[in-house]
């Protein structure tokens, strides 16, 4: 008894100086720096190189806006026609169709390597961004560390976070310069991080995919996404077709598909 007493009080000895595990998530500020702290350990154990993981997470601070924001999307509720007017507007039109005569030789390029043609990239191009104008300007550490630590989906945000930590890595870009969306989407597509890693190329072979300030990777990148997931070459896309089918990968919105298809249509014929 005396020796198993003497076991006892030692093993809570032993457990009371240990530290305090960081909880997995959470639903306010309380608690983000330890949790912070125990990610960064993580990211160093998984083989993000330790001045990445710094150079990325140094400083980071919970973003209640963020969580705001996240909590407030509503799904679509407008009417169609209303949405498409404020979206396929005049000046889209026209500024989208210079564009495809400025980037032509580009594009072309671009359609002969993944078959999709400019129109559909240009339509995607101008309503994410309007041409890489509105990227956003939100640290992307710092909203998706909140994501990543809010409980709501937590587990795909430390995923997102976990690629972006990778694009660093792999000398894509600095940590400072990962600015964007609210939730974490980058460049003038609007990439989440995940699909930067898998998707994002090199299409201007200068050894970066530079999503933020390469054209030629931009547009080259979103082909890329769209013939990894089932874009035909020669095909239509309007509703109803297998590449419509494709645009529902880009975005879950009926809405937004549709838009897209509206406007790149409305890009190729010239209308």
């Amino acid at each position: 008894m005396r020796w198993s007493l003497s076991l006892t009080v030692s093993g809570l000895i032993a457990v009371a100086t240990l530290p305090a595990r960081a909880a997995e998530c959470g639903r306010h500020a309380r608690g983000f720096a330890a949790w912070l702290e125990a990610e960064k350990t993580r990211a160093i154990a998984e083989g993000v190189p330790p001045r990445v993981v710094h150079a990325a997470l140094d400083g980071v601070e919970y973003d209640a806006e963020v969580i705001r924001l996240d909590r407030a999307q509503r799904p679509f509720k407008v009417p169609f026609e209303r949405f498409l007017a404020k979206r396929v507007t005049r000046t889209r039109v026209a500024v989208g169709r210079a564009m495809l005569h400025r980037h032509g030789p580009l594009l072309s390029e671009i359609h002969r390597t993944y078959g999709v043609p400019g129109a559909v990239l240009v339509a995607i191009w101008g309503l994410e961004t309007d041409f890489g104008v509105h990227v956003g300007d939100r640290p992307v550490f710092a909203s998706l560390a909140t994501l990543a630590y809010d409980c709501r989906r937590a587990e795909r945000f430390r995923g997102e976070l976990a690629s972006a930590l990778r694009i660093v890595a792999r000398g894509d870009m600095l940590p400072s310069d990962m600015r964007g969306a609210w939730a974490g989407e980058l460049g003038q597509t609007q990439f989440l991080a995940s699909s930067y890693e898998k998707y994002a190329v090199d299409f201007d072979d200068d050894g970066r995919r530079d999503l933020s300030h390469s054209t030629a990777d931009v547009l080259g990148s979103t082909a890329n996404y769209l013939f990894s997931n089932g874009w035909r070459a020669g095909g239509q896309w309007g509703p109803g077709t297998a590449n419509f089918e494709v645009l529902k990968s880009w975005n879950s919105s009926s809405h937004y598909q549709r838009t897209i298809a509206i406007l790149a249509s409305r890009l190729a014929d010239g209308g």
